[in-house]
């Protein structure tokens, strides 16, 4: 699974980065994004602008948007099946952008599990595949909510962990982002493991456990 990730690039950057896009000019560095947290991300509706979003995708049709909270990812392999996300993934796809993310490594023997901080090794900023979905209030206010798919692990993450998320490479942006309803037979070529070696993994300090330590010191070095 991805549970938590970083997007530490200034705006000004991030901009530069994808210039094809329209990012908010406002926003903090992230060193520690976690679940039901907002996440920028931008719909597959044309305009070609990203947002915020709520990290656990909301279908239209729930009842409780806490469902989101057990819907922070997708599996691949089963995205046309779930009802959570078969129409998402037909009708409402994004990119949900990040400059790195963390996946905790059981040791043999022990309880405790070591984190790690995975990234690009050029250090810049991607994104992940993700599917949106927009959910309204009984009283008419809507949330905007986004999942991130995960798939098999690359050679490098299966060494931590058995699933990474899908990083998209960038000519597949505009295939991904295509306003055009798309069935499954369009895209599984795309929720592929990103290439090994195009990626750096290092242990982190244990201080991302904790979805309180929003700091620097998250993606340094252990």
């Amino acid at each position: 699974m991805c549970g938590r990730f970083a997007l530490t690039v200034d705006p000004a950057d991030l901009q530069d980065a994808f210039p094809e896009f329209a990012f908010p000019a406002q926003g903090a560095p992230r060193f520690n994004i976690a679940p039901s947290q907002p996440i920028l991300a931008l719909p597959n509706d044309g305009a070609n602008k990203a947002d915020f979003f709520v990290w656990g995708l909301i279908p239209s049709w729930a009842k409780d948007p806490t469902i989101g909270s057990h819907l922070i990812n997708a599996r691949a392999e089963t995205l046309a099946e779930k009802p959570a996300f078969r129409s998402a993934y037909k009708y409402h796809r994004c990119l949900i952008f990040a400059d790195g993310f963390f996946e905790w490594q059981a040791q043999p023997g022990m309880k405790s599990k070591v984190p790690h901080f995975i990234r690009l090794k050029s250090g810049a900023p991607f994104a992940f595949a993700g599917l949106w979905e927009h959910w309204q209030h009984a009283d008419g206010s809507e949330v905007r909510s986004a999942t991130i798919i995960t798939a098999e692990p690359n050679e490098l993450m299966a060494t931590i962990h058995n699933r990474m998320p899908v990083i998209l490479p960038r000519h597949a942006y505009a295939q991904w982002i295509d306003p055009t309803p798309l069935f499954p037979i369009a895209l599984k070529s795309l929720l592929v493991p990103y290439p090994a070696g195009e990626m750096d993994a290092y242990p982190v300090s244990t201080l991302v456990n904790s979805p309180g330590n929003d700091r620097a010191e998250c993606v340094l070095p252990a």
